[in-house]
């Protein structure tokens, strides 16, 4: 277990972005491997230390950065003003040498789509809701915007690839969790937090961001379409509860809140591991890479959230040196520290 140094100025945006990179990193080499081909390869504790100098990671943090780099960019957060620069980043990661990290398919069907130049809400897989749409939220999180605005970002960002509303919605609760944190709020209040925002959410349809995507669903409402979301991250939410009732019993956390491959799984799974290890930030990561489901993914969504509790100080001094895209991660973050 690595000590927490208390810090005057903990740097929570940096902790919290380079957090969600040491996650994907050390979750790389697991994610398709089970659980007993984890422990035998590193021991029951999982992988704690970085392999590698650069320390790779995958299409998670590499659209994390394209996120980042769009809202950089943006003269101001519209979204017709941000729609054309998040679509172009995620067009450049998709034609990139470096997009060799086993991205996921709905990441790349929708790219294809969006270069013909279509509207992105026909582009977008409408039925997906894929941890693709929200293991790249972080930095919408680490922004000083009005929450109106941090859900539109997020729902964005989500749609242009991930259209089910369950990846909207859980998008928008992911980057909210980071924004709490980085704000102050203690982890163990997260759960109740998240699950008041998603009850007061229920049926709120961001037209001026999303427009019309909600057609494409079948619902017959604008409202209906959005609950759908977010009665499905209350679902998960619910088990996230029941899972942090009972002691930690050491095993796989998928088997509580699901493996993670769909957005909202990845959410609570993510949350559990950074719960149970809320006072040990390596071992937060440690545990989402010792998982059965896509644990690139768990991993880094729950180094977003210890890192923006705890900041900097959370993580090895000599592993910002050896991250791969350290200088992009340290000249994004650092603005919002």
């Amino acid at each position: 277990m690595i000590a927490i140094v208390i810090d005057s100025a903990p740097r929570r945006a940096s902790g919290s972005f380079f957090g969600l990179a040491y996650g994907d990193a050390l979750g790389r080499p697991t994610e398709f491997l089970t659980v007993a081909e984890i422990v035998r390869r590193y021991g029951p504790a999982g992988p704690r230390e970085l392999a590698g100098d650069p320390a790779l990671v995958t299409d998670d943090t590499q659209m994390a950065l394209a996120v980042a780099w769009a809202l950089h960019d943006a003269p101001a957060y519209a979204p017709e003003v941000v729609e054309p620069l998040l679509r172009r980043r995620f067009l450049d990661w998709a034609v990139s040498p470096d997009n060799n990290r086993a991205p996921g398919m709905t990441c790349l069907r929708a790219c294809a789509e969006l270069d013909r130049g279509i509207r992105w809400q026909e582009a977008t897989v409408a039925g997906s809701k894929g941890c693709g749409a929200n293991m790249r939220v972080t930095p919408v999180g680490l922004l000083d915007v009005d929450l109106d605005t941090l859900a539109g970002l997020a729902q964005l960002q989500a749609g242009l690839t991930h259209g089910h509303p369950t990846g909207l919605a859980a998008s928008e609760l992911t980057a909210y969790a980071v924004r709490l944190l980085r704000d102050g709020a203690a982890l163990a209040e997260l759960p109740g937090l998240l699950a008041a925002r998603a009850r007061e959410q229920r049926t709120v349809y961001r037209a001026d961001w999303l427009g019309d995507l909600w057609r494409r669903s079948g619902e017959t409402t604008p409202a209906a379409f959005i609950a759908r979301g977010w009665d499905d991250c209350l679902r998960v939410l619910g088990l996230l509860d029941a899972a942090l009732a009972h002691p930690d019993d050491g095993d796989d956390p998928c088997r509580l809140t699901g493996e993670g491959w769909i957005a909202e799984e990845a959410l609570a799974t993510a949350l559990l591991c950074a719960l149970r290890h809320a006072d040990d930030p390596v071992g937060a990561l440690a545990r989402g890479a010792t998982t059965a489901g896509d644990s690139d993914s768990i991993a880094a969504l729950a180094g977003a959230f210890v890192g923006a509790a705890h900041g900097m100080s959370a993580w090895p001094a000599e592993w910002s040196a050896r991250i791969e895209y350290a200088g992009q991660l340290t000249a994004l973050a650092a603005p919002h520290d």
